[in-house]
């Protein structure tokens, strides 16, 4: 198997795994946001320890630790991807999930541009159509809840960034995210900690079930984000961006469905016109990777 053919199915994975979050998380109440994501931040921690012990990474971990400047970019993705767990846990238990799959409808559209804007990457007409199409559908739905969609900006900006952040970093997956949690779980520790001395902690009052659901945060954050960090360094920007269409699809269809919340007309109008940004998008993405194997075929034919 190829290695970016490798790297697609991980993403699929990945992306398959969080559009199914918003049936896990509700399951942690009454635990708060604040509480689970601290939860998330020193399981993680502890699966992804053990992870390094069982493959033996610890000599390649020890050299992505003295690297200055991978260091730097790992401490970005930390910072990015706790404010994105952050938010994300938030938007669920307040019932917003179909607020939060807008966020990473918005997200592929938002991967393209700082690919732009940081890594120099040109665009094509159609792809500037889509972004200015997606620009509309954000100012639609702005109105029509009568606020930006700050859940929906910050997931998809926190989690651009950190896919930019992990790809320029180049790092193994196992490593990147073992030094991502190290740096925020201590944080997250002394919140614990301060949390159970203040008597507000629900880790042990609600019974072994909720215990054990804490603690398997750890492995439900790790395993998809490994996923995606073996993904994001094996295919390109737009492939990511193409990916990660799966995640909001199904999120958006349990929020309507399952979980039965409100869709006003506006707002179908506003998720209408990102989907016919991200539909724009994808069409002439494929054309123009079409047209690249046509030119390869005939050069190599010549």
């Amino acid at each position: 198997m190829s290695d970016q053919r490798r790297g697609l199915l991980l993403g699929v994975a990945a992306y398959a795994m969080w559009g199914l979050f918003p049936l896990y998380w509700p399951l942690l109440r009454p635990s708060g946001a604040v509480e689970i994501l601290a939860h998330r931040m020193v399981w993680s921690l502890l699966v992804m320890g053990a992870l390094v012990l069982v493959l033996r990474r610890r000599e390649a971990l020890r050299a992505v630790v003295r690297d200055r400047r991978t260091m730097l970019l790992l401490t970005l993705a930390a910072a990015t991807i706790t404010s994105n767990w952050g938010t994300y846990i938030y938007g669920v238990n307040s019932d917003r999930v179909v607020e939060t799959s807008l966020g990473y409808f918005i997200n592929p559209l938002v991967t393209v541009a700082l690919g732009v804007v940081v890594l120099g990457e040109r665009l094509r007409p159609l792809q500037w159509a889509a972004l200015g199409i997606g620009t509309l559908a954000v100012l639609v739905l702005s109105v029509d809840y009568g606020r930006p969609p700050v859940i929906a900006l910050v997931l998809a900006f926190s989690f651009g960034t950190y896919g930019l952040a992990k790809k320029a970093a180049n790092t193994g997956a196992i490593e990147s995210l073992t030094v991502e949690t190290a740096i925020v779980a201590p944080f997250a520790l002394g919140y614990l900690l301060w949390l159970g001395s203040a008597g507000e902690a629900h880790f042990t009052s609600e019974g072994a079930g909720h215990v054990a659901l804490l603690a398997a945060s750890g492995a439900v954050t790790a395993i998809p984000l490994l996923c995606f960090g073996g993904a994001a360094t094996r295919v390109p920007m737009t492939t990511l961006g193409l990916l990660q269409y799966l995640a909001p699809v199904i999120q958006f269809v349990l929020g309507v469905t399952l979980l039965g919340e409100h869709m006003p007309l506006g707002r179908w109008i506003g998720f209408t016109l990102v989907w016919l940004a991200l539909a724009v998008f994808t069409a002439e993405a494929l054309r123009h990777r079409r047209r690249e194997l046509a030119l390869a075929a005939h050069a190599s034919a010549a």
